[in-house]
């Protein structure tokens, strides 16, 4: 068996606004961010989950929202926050996506090893 079949293949998907000039896109750290938020219920706690500082995840989030144009989360203060509709909707898509990717690839990676 070639050493080449013992390899595993990778993609990083990311999804961005066309019309705003680089900035954020939405991969997979916001991706986790935003899972974390929806398993947990609150910023700070998806924020500590990833060992990240809550200023961080914050700006993190400022920052996509406004290069993407939507907005992800509806924060309840001491409350916590939960994604928007149009926030999950993202989610779930990137979620869909990243996983027919990878499975795609895995497939391609193997049939061009043989």
């Amino acid at each position: 068996m070639s050493r080449l079949a013992e390899l595993e293949t990778s993609v990083r998907l990311t999804i961005g606004n066309p019309q705003t000039e680089g900035g954020s896109v939405f991969g997979p750290g916001i991706a986790a961010l935003c899972d974390g938020v929806r398993e947990l219920g609150s910023l700070n706690a998806a924020a500590k989950s990833m060992g990240m500082a809550y200023s961080k995840a914050w700006r993190i989030i400022k920052d996509t929202e406004s290069a993407l144009g939507i907005q992800l989360l509806i924060r309840d203060g001491a409350h916590g926050s939960s994604l928007t509709e149009e926030g999950s909707e993202l989610l779930d898509v990137y979620a869909s996506i990243q996983k027919e990717l990878s499975q795609e690839s895995t497939k391609l990676y193997q049939k061009l090893c043989e």
